[in-house]
């Protein structure tokens, strides 16, 4: 698979994971509706789904997964929360895609 379709499926995959987590958050300490629990299950029904469609075996697909999730998340962090990331983020971030990289690029 290229690394662009990849990767793009990785932040796709990781949106949808995102997504399914916030709203029971909403639901469960914003006092938000019930019904967010809908589009939660469709969300993380839809993130397993996506994770299904990569190629390579499973175990190694959900470590290099991890790193895109982490990078995701501390833009959910920047666009939804507005929460600045700090400078810990930001490296945490890059070493986390830096695993990612050499785990999807290395040679089998």
């Amino acid at each position: 698979m290229p690394v662009v379709k990849t990767s793009l499926l990785f932040v796709i995959t990781a949106l949808a994971e995102i997504i399914g987590c916030y709203l029971p958050y909403l639901w469960l300490r914003q006092n938000g509706s019930p019904w967010l629990l809908v589009p939660a299950a469709t969300s993380l029904s839809a993130f397993v789904w996506l994770l299904s469609l990569h190629p390579t075996a499973a175990g190694r697909v959900y470590a290099a997964y991890g790193g895109v999730y982490v990078v995701t998340a501390i833009l959910w962090l920047m666009v939804v929360d507005r929460v600045t990331p700090d400078r810990w983020d930001v490296i945490g971030g890059l070493v986390a895609l830096t695993g990612m990289t050499i785990i999807m690029s290395s040679p089998r």
